[in-house]
């Protein structure tokens, strides 16, 4: 039987690869990390905006404008002249103009690359970017409405009305950016191999079911219609 804390100790196993869609409220930004952690290799979430940045000389707020996360007025603003070469200060700022789509694709390029040596991936529609990738695990983290609301409101120590706002932008966000991105719907239990109500489970325990599922994961058809 092979040690869930050594996954990659076999020679003839890819290393292993796992991707995670987490609904907000549901300890993605924990269970991510441990779960590279306990596989021995990356965590892969700020590491692909910063490699396209590094990539294009784009500010790492411009990238996050074509990424899943609600963005900040500053984030907005910058989205917009990066949009826009005309209105920018001068010409130093053209070499960092790019469409949506192309950052996009560059991040798309980034976790296949990245999935050659394995890697947890953690939303930007990884389940769909790798799924022609055999030994990817994909993972959906959800669990009821209210329940994320109050372990958002928890974590965060912000009140309910504020992290049922979070929640909401969070939400809208990451539907948004599947749909825009791929033409498809996140929340599709097609898409995954696990899905998890987080909310009802610990940490620990949700990181547990990841290692195991990874760890034994036997890889199915790329045909997401077989």
């Amino acid at each position: 039987m092979p040690d869930l804390a050594s996954p990659g100790s076999d020679p003839k196993r890819p290393p292993p690869v796992v991707t995670l869609a987490a609904l907000y409220g549901t300890g993605g930004v924990v269970i991510g990390p441990d779960v590279a952690q306990r596989l021995g290799v990356d965590f892969l979430d700020r590491a692909i905006p910063a490699s396209v940045a590094a990539q294009t000389g784009a500010p790492e707020e411009v990238v996050a404008a074509a990424d899943e996360r609600p963005l900040s007025r500053g984030q907005r603003l910058l989205s917009l002249l990066a949009r826009a070469p005309s209105l920018t200060a001068g010409p130093a700022q053209d070499r960092w103009f790019l469409e949506e789509g192309e950052m996009r694709a560059r991040m798309r390029r980034f976790m296949a690359d990245a999935a050659r040596s394995g890697g947890v991936v953690l939303g930007r529609g990884g389940a769909i970017v790798l799924r022609e990738v055999p030994q990817a695990l994909h993972v959906y983290l959800g669990g009821p409405l209210q329940a994320r609301i109050a372990r958002a409101a928890e974590a965060e120590g912000v009140d309910r009305a504020t992290a049922e706002r979070r929640v909401e932008a969070n939400d809208w966000a990451r539907r948004e950016y599947v749909r825009r991105a791929y033409g498809a719907d996140g929340d599709d239990p097609a898409l995954y191999h696990l899905m998890i109500d987080a909310t009802a489970l610990s940490v620990d325990t949700c990181v547990e079911l990841i290692v195991a599922a990874a760890t034994f994961h036997m890889p199915r058809s790329t045909d997401a219609t077989a």
